[in-house]
């Protein structure tokens, strides 16, 4: 299949032409990172499933592997749940979960140094 070339004028006219069409929020959130670094040509994310960490495992086989290595007595749907969302985030390299994992990170050590038990 041959591949379609466009000049530099033809896409900021196609750039130009979809955020013409946008709604105002979504105008309003490209604005906000600005319209220069946006590229609405990009090529889409994997799928969520499909995506691995640095150990090259998914989601999926991430969650699995640490809800069986823990007593299945000891835990709750909620705590299972809170799991998967920091599991699904760390993959996702999203900035709060890795604020959250930092600060228990950090927290822990501070316990420990400290004299108490860790949670």
């Amino acid at each position: 299949m041959a591949e379609t070339y466009f000049s530099p004028e033809e896409i900021e006219e196609r750039k130009k032409a979809i955020f013409d069409a946008m709604g105002k929020r979504g105008q309003r959130q490209i604005m906000k990172t600005g319209y220069d670094k946006w590229d609405p040509f990009q090529e889409p994310k994997d799928p969520i499933d499909i995506r691995k960490d640095k150990t090259k495992r998914t989601s999926q086989e991430l969650i699995r592997e640490f809800l069986t290595a823990i007593d299945a007595d000891d835990y709750s749907n909620s705590y299972a749940q809170g799991a998967l969302e920091m599991c699904i985030g760390i993959i996702n390299d999203e900035e709060k979960i890795r604020g959250m994992f930092d600060f228990a990170q950090w927290y822990t050590k501070l316990l420990v140094k400290e004299g108490h038990d860790p949670l």
